[in-house]
């Protein structure tokens, strides 16, 4: 790898910059203030935020990337992303005192690929409209599901390895894990598959034939985890899982001392987003039944993300080693908090809306939030609140700092 001396600067000042920060005494109280809320042990409300509109905020130019190689210019990001937001909105978050480096993996999927027609309204915003290509329509169309086959490429993992310890000598420690993924929630994957439409006619029409993909698909997703933790690609040390922070005491201890070296000792997370429009029954026949196969090769599970979870709580929390439920916008939260069992975290999406208006109106934001806290609070019931998916901020980068200091003073006041 060639790496050009102005480059080197660059990123070198960046890692000074992200270990002042890192090292902060605030971080390792932040990760405290985690490993007591993840215990069931709350001082009081969390807050994050998460999955964000990047090319919206880069307006002075914190933003701009200036290494030209694809792998230095991903660091890059990450070192400057990181330092932008703990400097507008850092709320919760935590920035550990080094850095990752995936292993160069390749992950041969589930044997068909995405097929579609998109819409695009913003040039620069990488939210689109999608119409989505049927392509299991038939019994002979099982075939093309395959099982995962997940391949490390050591050479290159041990290339990058090699470059970023050079680049951050003395400045910023670097450690290598992870690099392998396998996405638990099937019935997003099959979405982009099938049409959320088609899907939903064969559920009625064809349930015997859905029965059929999901065993295929589940089975799929099993020989993947199966290799990921053959190889050694489970990073049990990352600190968050589906924008949550999971720091606690029998699993993530510390800054980078996880337990354990596969999935049965870390989290996974998975939801089935477009169930939110079908009946509590079919989550329980067609959703719950393979998720727990999945759920079962994990220590903690998260799951739930923009679905409605509130009339079938009863039915999800049944899921093996669930720990943290989402509560998304399209949930009741009272019904939520209400029926949610005490030893799983309510894990709230405030709706990210209010930052697409004409402008932020922090005495509605507030009021919203309060609205969550209290019933969260008359439930007994450990709450964070991430605000993510967030589309638009309508070009103006001072809303999400605006949002995060009423978040957290919402949440001060329910300590």
């Amino acid at each position: 790898m060639n790496i050009r001396k102005e480059e080197v600067q660059i990123l070198r000042t960046l890692a000074e910059n992200y270990m002042e920060i890192a090292t902060l005494p605030v971080q390792r109280e932040k990760m405290e203030l985690w490993k007591a809320f993840n215990r069931h042990d709350p001082v009081r409300p969390m807050v994050l935020i998460d999955q964000l509109p990047w090319n919206e905020l880069n307006q002075d130019g914190e933003l701009t990337c200036l290494t030209k190689d694809p792998f230095l210019r991903g660091i890059e990001f990450q070192l400057r992303s990181t330092i932008y937001q703990w400097k507008h909105f850092p709320a919760d978050m935590v920035v550990e005192p080094f850095l990752t480096i995936p292993f160069s993996t390749q992950n041969s999927g589930w044997g068909l690929d995405v097929e579609e027609e998109v819409a695009v309204t913003d040039q620069t915003n990488s939210v689109v409209s999608h119409a989505y290509k049927n392509q299991l329509e038939t019994e002979e169309d099982l075939e093309k599901i395959k099982d995962m086959e997940i391949t490390l490429n050591r050479e290159e993992s041990a290339e990058c390895l090699k470059a970023a310890s050079y680049l951050f000598d003395g400045i910023l420690p670097v450690r290598q894990a992870g690099g392998a993924f396998v996405h638990l929630g099937i019935w997003d994957v099959l979405a982009e598959r099938m049409g959320v439409e088609n899907i939903y006619f064969d559920l009625l029409d064809r349930p015997d034939f859905i029965h059929k993909i999901m065993e295929k698909m589940t089975h799929s997703a099993l020989a993947g985890i199966h290799q990921m933790n053959e190889l050694g690609l489970v990073d049990t040390s990352e600190n968050h899982c589906h924008c949550s922070m999971i720091y606690n005491e029998e699993q993530l201890p510390d800054f980078g001392v996880g337990v354990g070296s596969d999935t049965h000792h870390a989290w996974g997370f998975g939801m089935a987003q477009l169930f939110t429009s079908v009946s509590p029954e079919m989550t329980e026949e067609f959703e719950v039944p393979y998720i727990s196969r999945l759920a079962q090769e994990y220590q903690m599970i998260y799951y739930g993300c923009c679905d409605r979870l509130d009339d079938r709580i009863e039915i999800v929390q049944r899921i093996p080693h669930v720990k943290k439920l989402y509560c998304s916008p399209w949930s009741d939260r009272e019904a939520f908090a209400e029926k949610l069992r005490k030893d799983i975290v309510m894990s709230n999406k405030p709706t990210p809306a209010f930052l697409a208006a004409d402008s932020l109106n922090c005495g509605v934001v507030k009021a919203d939030l309060e609205r969550t806290c209290r019933a969260a609070k008359r439930n007994g019931i450990a709450l964070e609140m991430i605000l993510k998916d967030i589309s638009t901020v309508r070009y103006e980068p001072q809303r999400l700092t605006e949002w995060e200091r009423c978040a957290m003073k919402v949440a001060e006041s329910f300590a």
